[in-house]
């Protein structure tokens, strides 16, 4: 009778109670996990010591990827099999490379080659397995089709940037988690639009996976950071839903994104690619150093110093790119080319403003030109 069931169901048929399903999953285990890694984080010292460029004071468990890594296994495991199985085979296998290179990372400190190098293994392995990959610029610079070993490269490049870009910003409460949690939702909405129901399902089971981190992430009592090991998965499944949502809409010129895809997904990953830009600028021109060592040059180190909260910056940067998002879906009909001019715009702009106006009210300008005004008018 289950077997039966099983071969005749759909879940494009039923989309709403089996996405419910895949959350209810991820956040189930996600919740229950965190209290036993708590308690072996605690046991076995297994805490990030403050340092002098550490933003908290406290030892505090780093072990939060653990909670996000089981939970997306679970979902995986137990419903994969009436969706895509080779492609969630592979995620699965990818994942699991990212889980113990980032707990090794977390626990022993790992060199920025060695990590290169496993993220490079677990892009490739869905790469070529499953030859999901950027075919072009979908027009955008006058490139539509690259050839086979220029795609290969370009959507390698795309893993490791978006991975580490990930890695890079998890420097303040909730950012990390808050923006791949805002990311996945924009993809699971995309996902559902164009019928790709194995990509709803994973990005909804990640949405899932990240409440209950937050929640810790953001308390006061029982914080715990994402760690290496989160930051990774959570970048690599972004940098997958990525790529896949670019393919998918490539290979069909009748997708309601085939001519915004790669402008949404910069709209979705803004913040962490021009920050990741911005620092490797500041390091290796600038600072004259390696782009992957730590300092506190990051745009959210910068929102810290004008005075926001961990909180504050967090929801500000999020509302930001929620901004963003946005504004990218509602100009999915215009021109290519304008889209990409429009968000480079608006999405730099966005983020400039407030550091603008500070620069200037420090300068002492404005207040000056508002005195200038009354003065005329006298």
């Amino acid at each position: 009778m289950i077997k039966e069931l099983l071969h005749f169901f759909n879940p494009s048929d039923h989309l709403g109670i089996w996405l419910l399903v895949s959350f209810v999953i991820a956040f189930v285990v996600s919740f229950s996990t965190f209290p036993a890694i708590f308690h072996v984080s605690e046991a076995k010292h297994l805490m990030d010591e403050p340092g002098e460029r550490s933003i908290h004071s406290v030892k505090t468990p780093t072990l939060g990827g653990v909670g996000i890594f089981i939970s997306l296994v679970v979902v995986i495991t137990t419903i994969g099999g009436l969706l895509e199985t080779k492609t969630l085979l592979l995620i699965l296998g990818s994942l699991t490379i990212l889980f113990f290179l980032g707990l090794k990372d977390d626990l022993l400190i790992l060199s920025p080659t060695k990590k290169l190098f496993g993220q490079f293994l677990a892009a490739m392995v869905l790469i070529a397995f499953t030859d999901t990959r950027i075919l072009g610029f979908s027009g955008l610079l006058g490139i539509t089709i690259m050839p086979y070993w220029l795609s290969v490269a370009f959507t390698l490049f795309v893993y490791l940037l978006v991975i580490n870009a990930y890695n890079l910003i998890d420097g303040v409460d909730g950012l990390a988690g808050s923006l791949a949690l805002l990311g996945a939702g924009a993809f699971a909405f995309m996902s559902i639009k164009t019928g790709d129901i194995t990509m709803a399902t994973i990005a909804v089971a990640t949405v899932g996976s990240l409440i209950p981190f937050l929640r810790l992430n953001f308390s006061k009592n029982q914080k715990i950071f994402m760690g290496d090991t989160g930051s990774m998965i959570i970048g690599f499944l972004l940098a997958f839903f990525a790529v896949r949502f670019i393919n998918q809409s490539q290979l069909n010129q009748g997708a309601i994104f085939f001519n915004s895809a790669p402008i949404m997904i910069l709209s979705i990953l803004f913040f962490p690619l021009l920050d990741t830009l911005r620092i490797f600028f500041i390091r290796l021109v600038i600072l004259k150093k390696s782009p992957f060592s730590a300092d506190k040059n990051h745009l959210h180190h910068k929102f810290l110093d004008l005075g926001f909260t961990h909180i504050q910056t967090t929801t500000y940067i999020v509302l930001l790119n929620l901004m963003l998002i946005a504004f990218a879906y509602s100009t999915r009909e215009l021109d290519i080319f304008l889209q990409f001019i429009l968000l480079m715009v608006v999405g730099i702009s966005l983020y400039s403003t407030l550091f603008i106006y500070n620069w200037i009210m420090l300068k002492g300008w404005f207040p000056q030109f508002l005195k200038t005004i009354k003065n005329y008018k006298l």
